[in-house]
């Protein structure tokens, strides 16, 4: 498929109330397994590739070597590639379009609290670089907005709910095709999202929130990882390499 049949695709897979599904990928090989267990796209988690590259999280990781990663797993897999770019390592909205595209990614996300400092960006600056990265990258990027007040808030997610419904409907405004209330995770202010905004939505799904099921009947459009499963796996392994440290069968605690 060409790179336009790609994005119409992923732009396709957006469906309220029959979600995209997005274990979040970290490296090509992770991105294998996720085609191979049957799901349509594969998502990138700044963090998990970050880390799997030595780096934080936090726009830590230079741009060459972020993209060189989201390159490779581009390569690797013959489904759409959308990539956590964070709030896009400094570089402009057309270079960001042109270097991301290059990589062979079809999506994005792009997030409105500076990674370095967590300070949430004003909206209205936010809808410009999205409007930019649009006009850049034409229709071949798939926009994924992500709105970080409920991450960066530690009151009441209802006092906030407003100011996100807001944020998400000028990045919409903006060209944006999809919002992505990150931390969002009670189904009654879910629901009201989701309303309010009458777009596609994309929930960050982690312990004890919503499963993907419960989210379709929310009307959600989207459900991702981010990099809970990386971290998982990568606690994972840490036992593993105890028990061999400790002279005992590491594929027992695997269950091999």
């Amino acid at each position: 498929m060409t790179q336009t049949d790609l994005s119409n695709t992923l732009r396709a897979l957006h469906r309220p109330g029959d979600p995209l599904i997005l274990p979040n990928a970290w490296d090509a090989g992770s991105a294998r397994a996720v085609v191979q267990a049957g799901f349509a796209a594969v998502a990138t988690s700044s963090g998990a590739v970050a880390d799997s590259l030595g780096h934080a999280d936090g726009e830590a990781t230079p741009v060459a070597e972020m993209l060189g990663a989201i390159g490779r797993i581009a390569a690797a897999v013959d489904v759409p590639v959308t990539a956590d770019i964070e709030r896009g390592y400094g570089l402009s909205p057309g270079e960001l379009a042109e270097r991301l595209l290059a990589t062979g990614a079809v999506g994005c996300n792009i997030e409105d609290s500076d990674p370095r400092t967590g300070a949430l960006v004003d909206p209205a600056e936010q809808a410009d670089l999205l409007a930019a990265l649009r006009a850049a990258a034409g229709t071949d990027l798939v926009v994924n907005a992500r709105i970080d007040v409920f991450l960066r808030t530690a009151g009441d997610h209802r006092d906030v709910l407003d100011d996100a419904v807001d944020r998400a409907r000028r990045y919409l405004a903006a060209g944006a095709d999809c919002v992505y209330p990150i931390f969002l995770a009670d189904p009654e202010l879910i629901h009201r999202f989701v309303e309010a905004v009458a777009a596609p939505v994309n929930v960050l799904t982690r312990g004890a929130g919503p499963i993907p099921g419960e989210l379709a009947k929310l009307g959600v459009a989207r459900v991702s990882y981010g990099a809970g499963l990386y971290h998982t796996t990568k606690g994972y392994l840490t036992r593993m390499i105890g028990a061999v440290r400790d002279g005992d069968n590491p594929y027992a605690i695997a269950g091999n």
